[in-house]
């Protein structure tokens, strides 16, 4: 029989053409996603389906699906997935865990300098006004001998500290119950927040994680402290770092996520708070953890690749639910 693939975001022709190896595909070709009912309306017939950040797959849209096998998620962060839904159904479900950990790091670090050095208020003052030449201004804050936390030591954490430990920080400090790391210093999420000039924040959204940085947490905030948030947007509450900036407790906010994207909540904002993007402490960018083309090509490829094992009877290689599965298959 032949399968039909649904992809909801635009693929590399490499891609499409290794899935269309096993029956029709069906791309989103544009930048904007699906809303639900065409997404239900496409996954009616659907073997298979190709998923991104922008999607949310719950109980409701699985039953719209009734032949779909596997949900292979184009990402590292699935919490706008319902996987006991999935799995209850018999679909698979995989995400991408690795390639996208090393462009997040590279990317915080780079937030990290253009917040401390006023990259933007740089650039925007050499085209605002002639140059003469250099002035006594836009003293900013570098990482070397600055005091660093890092909340979350999973494996975008862990890449943001190698990364950092070549830039002589005068101590790396790491908040994580879980998971510990040479060459940096476990504390608690106060501690960190009291001493640090740079917080780098690497955590996933979880039951327990949403709105963990929040007004009651940010009267920590060292003065003059620099935040940059790539984990995921609601771990941070957004009313409260605007608040906290208009206050002075922090300096600066840079966040490559946000609390608008986080699909799976229900009460989720539909807008960035508008005095994060007012205000002139800020660097905001759209998501682009992942954005390199070479990356986000070997993405598709490996969600690819979960799609291809499941349609041919074998375990996706990054099947998330496999335990789940096989336990219901008894």
């Amino acid at each position: 029989m032949s399968e039909k693939i649904v992809v909801t975001n635009r693929i590399h022709s490499e891609v499409r053409a290794r899935l269309e190896q096993l029956g029709h595909v069906v791309v989103n070709p544009s930048i904007e996603p699906w809303s639900q009912s065409v997404l239900s309306e496409q996954l009616k017939d659907a073997t298979a389906m190709m998923g991104f950040m922008t999607d949310c797959v719950d109980e409701k849209l699985l039953k719209q699906a009734p032949s779909l096998k596997i949900v292979a998620c184009a990402l590292k962060g699935f919490d706008n997935y319902d996987i006991p839904a999935c799995t209850a159904r018999g679909i698979w479900v995989s995400i991408v865990p690795d390639l996208l950990t090393e462009p997040t790091a590279e990317l915080a670090v780079g937030l990290g300098i253009s917040l401390g050095r006023f990259i933007l208020q740089g650039d925007h003052l050499m085209r605002t006004t002639a140059f003469k030449g250099w002035r006594a201004q836009l003293f900013g804050q570098g990482l070397h001998n600055s005091v660093v936390a890092i909340l979350g030591l999973g494996m975008v954490g862990q890449a943001i500290a190698q990364r950092l430990s070549g830039f002589g920080c005068k101590h790396l400090l790491g908040v994580d119950p879980l998971n510990t790391m040479a060459g940096v210093i476990s504390c608690n999420l106060e501690e960190a927040l009291t001493t640090a000039d740079y917080v780098f924040v690497a955590i996933p959204l979880t039951d327990s994680s949403i709105n963990m940085l929040n007004h009651e947490q940010l009267v920590y905030c060292k003065p003059g402290q620099l935040m940059i948030n790539v984990g995921r947007g609601s771990v941070v509450n957004e009313q409260a770092v605007a608040d906290a900036l208009e206050q002075g407790r922090l300096a600066g906010y840079a966040a490559d996520v946000f609390a608008c994207e986080d699909w799976g909540l229900e009460n989720r904002p539909h807008q960035i708070e508008p005095r994060l993007l007012a205000h002139p402490n800020t660097v905001l960018t759209p998501h682009l953890g992942s954005a390199v083309s070479a990356v986000r090509l070997a993405i598709e490829h490996r969600a690819a690749d979960n799609i291809i094992a499941a349609l041919r009877g074998e375990v996706p290689p990054d099947a998330m639910n496999q335990d789940a599965m096989s336990v219901s298959a008894v």
